[in-house]
């Protein structure tokens, strides 16, 4: 297995652009595809997701260009993907399977999906229940409610609203939104349960508006989309960066004194993880934002504990746990059950991890309960689970005055390729 050592660092501080949203990128790119005219999408996310969701789009026949570094331009298939037929491998991109899962359920044809092993242990069933219930034709090939998956042309009804569980996955309710304007008649759907994640809904939602389609919201709980919706191109587009990806620079300004600053989110992002800065105000940082830019730093000492409910910010959350180890006192982070359907179960995985470095960790089903360790363990070996934000995550800890070893560090390509370089330019002894 490849690792990497970080060296013992104290100090943090610089500049970072970041890369493209991975959350937003993927969005458009389906959107684009899905859309009446040519869309320009600048500042795309290079990463393995988006190259997933790229491939299957070809498959599918739409026709793509990569006309400068990050810049596409997607040729709009006006709602009816052009191959009818086609097996889609889309590794362990969830970003990809649900939203993909829902459009080709009603496009039609017979299309076949499957991802790695793990993709296969993340469960889709409430999606399918949701679109076979509207008239769906979707098979499981091995386990019942997980991937991989059979779609077999639609017989719909959208005359009654469509039900689908909001307290596992949000990308379930997103896959939904984006795909019924495919039908072109009006569609309800209601979500029961509490729906959880909801700033992502909000990206959804916003991203399905630049393209022309606007969704009828009854607070969480209800959504309308109007009869004969259909996806127009917006021209261009500009993906935010990756608030997600930033929560590692702007807690390494707050851990190691800072200034550090961040550039391509900024005080207006769509993006719910761009709260992420509140909770640092909490722990005693110092935040600035603008239009385009969120800087931290911090007095020297530790950071002041926190114990809050993380259901808006459900992947910066990660970053919190890595704070809480710099903190004066014991943390809790709240209701980030949805943690456990991730790329790994990153309750069990953050949990096992921060014991190896010197924490007391309480896992419970939906919390963590984090007390620091006066001094961190040096060269603590973090297993990163093949999940990108462990990694980037618990690089953090070289802030703590000690070494520390990533195993698999290559992991971070999923979402952000150059990561550790990045990181290094910031670290300082």
């Amino acid at each position: 297995m490849e690792t990497l050592t970080l060296a013992a660092a104290q100090h943090a501080h610089g500049t970072v652009k970041l890369p493209g949203s991975k959350s937003i990128s993927n969005r458009t790119l389906l959107l684009a595809a899905l859309a009446q005219g040519e869309t320009d999408i600048h500042e795309l996310l290079a990463s393995d997701d988006t190259l997933r969701m790229l491939e299957a789009l070809r498959v599918l026949g739409i026709t793509l260009e990569e006309t400068s570094s990050n810049q596409w331009k997607v040729h709009g298939a006006n709602g009816q993907f052009p191959v009818r037929e086609a097996d889609l491998f889309l590794g362990n991109a969830g970003t990809a399977f649900r939203p993909l899962t829902a459009a080709l359920a009603l496009s039609q044809g017979h299309y076949q999906l499957s991802g790695i092993a793990r993709m296969h242990e993340r469960p889709i069933g409430d999606l399918v229940d949701a679109l076979n219930a509207a008239g769906a034709a979707i098979e499981y090939l091995q386990n019942p409610g997980f991937p991989p998956l059979q779609i077999h042309p639609a017989q719909l009804d959208t005359g009654q609203p469509i039900r689908v569980r909001g307290d596992v996955s949000s990308q379930f309710l997103t896959a939904l939104l984006m795909a019924l304007p495919l039908t072109g008649r009006e569609a309800r759907i209601e979500v029961i349960s509490e729906l959880i994640s909801k700033p992502y809904i909000e990206i959804t939602l916003n991203l399905m508006a630049r393209f022309g389609v606007k969704v009828q919201r009854e607070e969480w709980n209800a959504f309308t989309i109007p009869a004969h919706s259909a996806y127009q191109s917006p021209g261009q587009i500009h993906v935010e960066g990756d608030a997600s990806s930033a929560s590692y620079f702007l807690a390494a300004g707050a851990i190691g004194q800072g200034p550090v600053r961040v550039e391509g989110v900024g005080r207006d992002s769509i993006q719910g993880d761009v709260r992420f800065v509140e909770a640092l105000e909490l722990m005693g940082a110092t935040v600035t934002t603008s239009d385009n830019w969120i800087e931290v730093s911090a007095q020297a000492g530790r950071l002041k504990a926190l114990d809050m409910d993380c259901n808006h910010i459900p992947d910066a959350a990660m970053t919190l746990a890595i704070l809480a180890l710099f903190a004066d006192g014991p943390s809790t982070l709240r209701n980030i059950a949805s943690w456990r359907v991730k790329e790994t179960d990153r309750l069990s995985a953050m949990a096992t991890e921060l014991r190896k470095v010197g924490a007391i960790v309480e896992e419970g089903s939906d919390y963590l309960h984090i007390s620091p360790t006066a001094q961190l363990i040096p060269n603590a070996c973090i297993d990163t689970y093949d999940d990108h934000r462990m990694a980037m995550c618990f690089s953090l800890v070289a802030l703590g005055g000690v070494p520390v070893i990533i195993n698999d560090p290559n992991c971070v390509a999923k979402t952000f390729p150059d990561y550790f370089t990045r990181i290094g330019t910031l670290l300082h002894a």
